[in-house]
């Protein structure tokens, strides 16, 4: 398109245009409409065009938001993931990042040691599945405790996990790192109970599922396993911890100058 300046829209135009609410085919409409009548375009053309603009936007913008009340923690995506480094094959990563398994209302669980990426790659098919168009919610044991007992105070327990449940992908983050209280036990198991065959979660823990009942109450932790592992793809992590070889190689932080004053 032309890189000179485009003339405004008619007033009128302007104002039907902020009625009807299609704030991305206005912004697009006076270089379009230039365009347009500069190359002849069939009138077809012009309105699959501005109709384009606008459905682009929308989608945009939606992925914005849903991003922003996913939570995501630290801005990892794919582009920062190197799976040439990773103890998962490529066959299973190319497979999880089709998010087929979400399709099918199926769980996953990364179970390993400390730095090996399950929160990294997490979180990177959580950013997949958002521009995607699907809903994701990212919770750490402690938020998602937080969450259900606040819920307790007015009764609304059961309303905010099923609008937990409206998302197509739940992620708890980080099981197992710390002995986990009762409270955080009952949230753990009533999401994966209401979850049950009806959406995703995404779980990361340092412990494989079967050993969550020796850092929370046994019954709890047997129903909660039982239901989030039925149908469930379980991916284990090994070797040494990816931050600490970064630390060890020096490429934890920039260099210190040598040319500082006293």
């Amino acid at each position: 398109m032309s890189t000179i300046k485009a003339p405004a829209l008619p007033e009128d135009l302007e104002r039907l245009l902020v009625r009807m609410r299609l704030p991305y085919l206005r912004k697009a409409a006076p270089e379009v409409v230039a365009t347009a009548r500069a190359q002849r375009w069939d009138p077809a053309e012009v309105l699959r065009v501005l109709l384009e603009e606008e459905a682009t936007g929308r989608s945009a913008a939606t992925r914005r938001m849903r991003r922003s009340k996913a939570n995501l923690p630290k801005g990892k995506t794919l582009s920062s993931w190197r799976p040439e480094i990773s103890s998962i094959s490529d066959s299973t990563q190319n497979a999880l990042i089709t998010l087929e398994w979400v399709g099918r209302r199926e769980n996953l669980v990364f179970s390993g040691p400390s730095g090996t990426g399950k929160s990294h790659f997490a979180e990177a098919l959580a950013n997949v599945a958002i521009e995607r168009d699907m809903r994701v919610a990212w919770h750490t044991l402690e938020t998602l405790a937080a969450t259900i007992m606040k819920s307790k105070v007015d009764g609304s327990v059961a309303k905010t996990v099923s609008r937990l449940c409206g998302n197509d992908l739940i992620v708890v983050d980080d099981i197992g790192l710390l002995p986990v209280p009762n409270d955080a036990a009952e949230a753990l198991y009533r999401v994966c109970d209401a979850a049950y065959e009806r959406r995703s979660i995404l779980v990361t823990s340092n412990i494989h599922p079967a050993g969550f009942d020796t850092i929370m109450p046994k019954t709890t932790a047997t129903a909660t396993v039982d239901r989030l592992l039925h149908h469930a793809h379980l991916v284990a992590t090994k070797g040494e911890s990816h931050r600490l070889a970064e630390a060890l190689a020096g490429n934890g932080v920039i260099a210190l100058t040598s040319d500082t004053t006293e």
